[in-house]
Formats: C-alpha cells, structure tokens, sequence
C-alpha cells in the first residue's frame, strides 16, 4: 500500500471513529479566555455564591495568560484590548463578589494596558473605538463590563437603542436598522441596564420606560429552550450580567434563570467555556462531504442531519421553515453555509431525489439571495451587519448544493445559480483570490484568509457546470502562487502553514484539475490563464490507458504547476500525519465580532477532504505526486 493511501486510510479511521452512536459529529470548540472572563463576571454580579465555579473560572485565565500579561480569543492567540480587559473585569467583579484567586492575573494585565494606553478608561473609550469604529455591537457590551467593575463611569458608555426592538422585524428591513441579526438579545438587556444607570430625560427617556416590559417580553420569547441566545456564552453572559445588575424582580426573571443554567452546563471541568457549545450540524456535514458519503451505515447520520432542520418560522430571525443551523441544538439559527452543507450531505447520503425536506431546504435557500446575486448568513438584503450581507464562500457553496439538487425546480435554480456566479466574478479580486467571511488567519493581512475563501470558492464552483472557467483558472493561479516552500498553505502568501489551510487548497485544486483535465479542448477553447501562459493543445484527450497528470508536456505549465503544487501538498500531510501532528490545531474561524476559535475537527475532516480528492484524481502515485517526466 502506498504513502498516500496508508495514510489516507488512517486519517479516515480517525474521521469515523469521531461518530456518535446516533450518526452525527460534535467535535469541540476551543476554550476562550474571553468566554470565560465574560462567564466569571456574569456568575459574580448575578450569582456571587456560586464561589467555586467562579473561583476555577479565574484559576483558568490565570494558568492561561500570555507572557504579556494579556489574553487572546484562545489559548495559541496573540493578546488583544478586548479580551484583556474582559480578563481585567471578570478579576475585579469576583473581588467585589467575595471571592479572590490565590494568584490574581489582573495586576500584569492592568500593566500591560496602561502601558499600551496610558490608563484603563481611556483603553476602554478610545482603544475599542479604534479596534471596532462605529459598530457598537462588540464595543458597547465590553465597555458595559468594564463600567459594572468600575473601570470606567457609566456617563462613558454609549447607549443602545433597545426600544426599536419592540418593533415588528418588518420595519428593521425596511428602515436597514443596525439592530438585527444576532445583536437583538444584547441591544435589549445592555441597553436596558444603560438607561437605568444613565437615564436619558424627555420624550425619549419617557418612551423608554413605556417599552421596557415589551421588549423583556421580546427576549423572553427568542430565548431559546437551552436558555443560551445562539448557544452563544459570551452573548449570554452579557444579556444574565445586564439584567441582574438592574436589581429587583429582574433577579429572579425567567431569562436571567434559564442563562445561568446555560452558563452552569456549558463550564468545563478545567474551568473554563467555549466561544459556543459546538458546531454539530456543521462539522457533521463536513464529514460526509470529506468522506464522499462513503459511510459504513449512513441511515442514522442521514435522519439525525434531517432532524436537524428548521420547520417552522425561527423566532429570533423570522426565517422561514426550511434551513439548517450549525448545531441540533436550541439555540441555532438557520442560515447559508449550513443550510448547503446539509443538502449536499444529504444528497452524499441517498436522501430522495423528491425529498420534501430537501425541497424545503433548496427553496429557502433560493429566498435568501440578495439582489446582488450572491448568499449572505442569516437574513436577505439588510445590508447593516456583516452577516446580512453577500460572502463569496458562502455563495459558491449555496451554488454547489443547488446544482445538486437542480431537478427539484430547473428554472429558478438556474436563475439564481447565473446571478450567483456573476456576483461571484466580480467579487474575485485582481490576484484571483477570494476573501471568505467566517474564516480568518490571525497571521495575515488585515486577519484575512483568502486560501480558505479561494478553495471554498474553486471547491464549490468546480461543481457547477456553467462556472466561469477562467474565474476558475484564476482562483487556481492564486493558490499555486502562495503555496509555502513545505508544501502547505497559509491563510495568505508567508503565513506559516497549518493542515486545515492545506487540506482545504488540496481539496479545490484537485477539483479543479478534475474539472479540466489536460487535453481537454474546453482548456484550450475557454480558460484565459490570468498570469499563466494560455495553454495550447497537449494531444489527443481521449487517448486510451493515460492517466490524470501522466506524461504532461512542458508546453501546459498551468496544469503542471497545479500538480506540482497538489503533490507536495499531500506530502505535506502525509508527513504530518506520519509524525503524528496532524491533529494539532489552528485557530482559523471566526465568530461574531470577529472572535477566533478553533475546532478538534477541522484538522481530521480537511485532512480527509484534501487527500482523498487527491487520491480520486491520482490513484496510482506512492507520494501523491504522480508519474511523468521527472517524477
């Protein structure tokens, strides 16, 4: 047996040996010093006496700073103001609350900041304006934990409009409010806490007061079963710290009662949360697109991954039955990644070809493209907030499951398949990349990963028969361009590598040389290389017993720097996994307000994705790199 296929054969026993007896994948979410700061504040303002959750809450930040003094979003991120004063607040709320750690990190994290800003107040004032602008979503609920530990004045707060949220989600939509999405939870009880605590005179401030218990109503009623607002901590600790800290029957409200459950389930035994409970749905349908389907006994992962879907209109969104969430869990919200992901799953697994949820599934998909052409996460056309607007990966991925399940309705999944792959060339930057919108490398340009955004992109479209070839050819370019002198990939150019990154580009230049394999007159009739040579004709296509990437001329360098770049890529990983690195992670995604995470899986399903995409396209290679010239 060969290199590549003894070690493709590992990686997939890892992969299956990850599945629940029910069918489905959970995987782990890192922990998150800024989920567990958020955490310990909330346990001190609202439940002080819960001493010794707190207690190892703080023992984690402590074991878990930075050399620096600070904290990043997870245990291998450089320090950032926003967790770092999150760590300052949580240690200062748990010694008003009575309960102190042996070895408080406060002090070395004041430094730090007073170093960096000259004192706290101003690191909380014009240190987060400078990291987050005008979007106040992230900015005003940090400041509001840092006024609850007395590390700035309450006058300094900026307030948050939480009247708006009595009004009906149709007329955000129609005035583009900056109150929608996944910010509804905190605008209500952060901005409720603000106004008690600076209380605004007038019409307004009298208006405020009349809206009050309508808008608790409101959270009351998105507020999932779990008692978690998007089986998010850190977003449930600010909406429990807010509404405890106003005092009198808010203690006891049945919403500040159901996230103390959510926060007591979520601590680990170590004492620290996670940014979220886990990507269940996610990395579920990640497996069996890695996998090919190929399952040992796909009923159970097909019916749990249907279960999972959204069939009636979500509370928190107004979404329409149909989508899936990232997690089976409450408080999932139905959006555009996990809903394609789902599809394509489900199709990998036999699911009928007139499968009403898979109908249920393409239709709400084919109503949440924007005008613009192209898919955003959770809402159609609000534009405001990153996640209501149009994502590249996100639409090469909605594209790719509809073409899928094309037969379902051909005219309109051809319609909004076109728009989608005109939205999709003009958003291609000039170097062929695309930039994706809930991935990131904390090591890049401006956080940026435009490898992962590229190969979802290539990925996907690779398997849409009207994609633009030379879009295609171009995306293509830019991965070969970046790959790094070992093989891997980076999120960008001179990042250093790491296995999601390269399983992911593995995964779409092997699409891509699957799409147009060399020879084909279609090469030569409609891809325009960017900064490749065009390509001539390199012989007779249909020539028999010639595999993919055998004997290759040296007149077709698009191709062989494709091939080139694929098998040092699966070299890359095949030594890894050899080494028994393979499995160590790196914190690419991101979250809301831009929070890093990282997840036990994404190393093993990108793996598997990327070498067994290779494999398929060169089945007989020792190394990955297949035989010809040189080889």
């Amino acid at each position: 047996m060969s290199d590549l296929q003894t070690a493709l054969s590992a990686a997939v026993d890892c992969l299956l040996a990850e599945r629940r007896p029910e069918g489905c994948w959970v995987g782990e979410l890192s922990s998150s010093a800024l989920s567990t700061a958020t955490s310990v504040s909330a346990f001190a303002v609202a439940a002080p006496t819960e001493s010794e959750r707190i207690s190892r809450g703080l023992t984690w930040l402590a074991q878990h700073q930075n050399d620096d003094g600070g904290w990043g979003d997870t245990t291998d991120s450089p320090t950032n103001l926003a967790t770092t004063l999150l760590g300052i607040a949580a240690c200062r709320l748990a010694e008003k609350a009575g309960v102190a750690s042996a070895a408080s990190p406060a002090g070395r994290a004041v430094e730090l900041v007073c170093k960096q800003h000259g004192a706290l107040r101003s690191a909380c004032c014009s240190g987060l304006a400078g990291r987050y602008g005008e979007d106040r979503t992230f900015a005003v609920p940090i400041m509001m934990n840092c006024a609850l530990a007395e590390l700035v004045e309450w006058q300094t707060v900026p307030p948050l409009p939480f009247e708006l949220a009595a009004l009906p989600n149709a007329v955000f939509r129609a005035l583009r409010l900056h109150v929608v999405s996944y910010a509804l939870p905190a605008l209500i009880a952060i901005g409720q806490l603000l106004h008690v605590r600076n209380p605004q005179r007038g019409i307004r401030g009298i208006m405020r007061s009349m809206l009050k218990k309508a808008t608790l109503r409101k959270l009351a009623v998105i507020q999932p079963e779990s008692g978690g607002f998007l089986e998010a901590i850190p977003l449930t600790a600010f909406v429990v710290m807010s509404l405890a800290a106003q005092g009198g029957e808010l203690c006891g409200y049945s919403v500040v009662e159901a996230g103390m459950r959510f926060l007591q389930s979520t601590q680990r035994e170590d004492g620290s949360w996670p940014i979220d409970s886990n990507l269940a749905c996610w990395v579920t349908s990640l497996s069996i697109q890695a996998l090919a389907g190929e399952l040992p006994d796909g009923e159970p992962t097909r019916e749990w991954l249907a279960a999972c879907q959204v069939t009636e209109r979500h509370p928190y969104t107004k979404a329409a039955p149909g989508g899936w969430g990232w997690t089976n869990l409450s408080g999932a919200v139905p959006d555009g990644d996990d809903t394609p992901g789902a599809l394509i799953a489900l199709s990998l697994l036999g699911e009928d070809r007139k499968s009403r949820r898979a109908q249920a599934g393409v239709f709400w998909l084919l109503g949440l493209q924007n005008r613009d052409g192209g898919w955003p996460t959770f809402c159609r056309g609000w534009h405001k907030l990153p996640f209501d607007r149009s994502s590249p990966d996100l639409t090469a991925h909605v594209c790719r499951a509809l073409t899928v399940w094309r037969d379902l309705t051909p005219p309109r999944i051809d319609r909004a398949v076109a728009t989608g792959l005109r939205y999709l060339t003009e958003t291609q930057r000039e170097d062929g990349a695309w930039v994706p919108l809930w991935f990131g490398n904390q090591r890049a340009a401006e956080e940026a990963n435009p490898v992962y955004g590229t190969g979802m992109v290539l990925r996907g479209l690779s398997a849409v028969p009207r994609a633009p070839l030379d879009a295609l050819a171009k995306g293509a370019s830019f991965l070969v361009a970046v790959q790094n002198e070992d093989g891997g990939w980076g999120g960008d150019r001179g990042v250093p590598s790491s296995v999601e990154e390269t399983g992911v580009a593995l995964a779409a230049l092997s699409a891509w040389l699957e799409r147009v394999p060399p020879g084909s007159a279609r090469i030569e009739r409609d891809i325009r290389m960017s900064s490749w040579p065009r390509l001539s004709r390199i012989g007779d296509p249909a020539e028999p017993g010639r595999q993919p990437g055998e004997n290759l001329p040296s007149r077709n360098p698009a191709w062989s720097a494709a091939v080139d770049a694929c098998g040092r890529a699966a070299r890359y990983l095949v030594d890894r996994i050899e080494a028994g690195t393979w499995r160590q992670t790196t914190p690419i995604g991101l979250y809301f307000a831009k929070l890093w995470y990282s997840e036990r899986l994404y190393p093993l399903v990108w793996t598997v994705a990327g070498l067994r995409s290779w494999q398929k396209h060169c089945p007989d290679s020792d190394t990955g790199v297949p035989r010809g010239p040189g080889a």
